[in-house]
């Protein structure tokens, strides 16, 4: 069986830390990923995917981003249930395995240091960082 998952997005807020009895490291977040579709009206809507990581992982994780960062992750979809007021309530997130900041540090602390971050974040989602435009012809494409 295989439980592979890849995800880019941009985080919702910055990720949230805390340590378990022995010690270990695990963060909490969430990353806003963008369709690859639009809707009726021509927008394209996000999905929010609530992901985990453990360790050091986190530690490095928490330390370089923050709300707004484009990040891509690998990692496994898992499911687990628990009883809130005599209830069961399941969840499912991402158990990261390995991470990778997707945009120059630079740029990363510049979205970080805005003070109408949110307003940025939903002006550019999915937007290229870059305006660099280029022409390919169809000839040079292999299919």
């Amino acid at each position: 069986m295989i439980n592979r998952t890849v995800l880019v997005g941009r985080l919702t807020k910055d990720p949230e830390i805390r340590y378990t009895q022995s010690g270990m490291a695990v963060a909490n977040f969430t990353m806003a990923v963008n369709r690859q579709f639009t809707n009726a009206n021509g927008e394209r809507e996000a999905d929010f995917i609530s992901c985990i990581v453990w360790r050091k992982a986190a530690e490095n994780f928490c330390n370089f981003t923050h709300k707004g960062s484009l990040v891509g992750i690998d990692g496994r979809i898992q499911t687990s249930t628990y009883e809130k007021e005599g209830q069961r309530v399941y969840s499912t997130q991402v158990v990261v395995d390995s991470f990778s900041l997707l945009e120059p540090k630079q740029q990363s602390q510049q979205r970080g240091q805005q003070s109408n971050a949110s307003d940025a974040l939903h002006d550019n989602f999915g937007q290229p960082t870059n305006n660099n435009d280029f022409d390919i012809d169809d000839n040079d494409l292999p299919f």
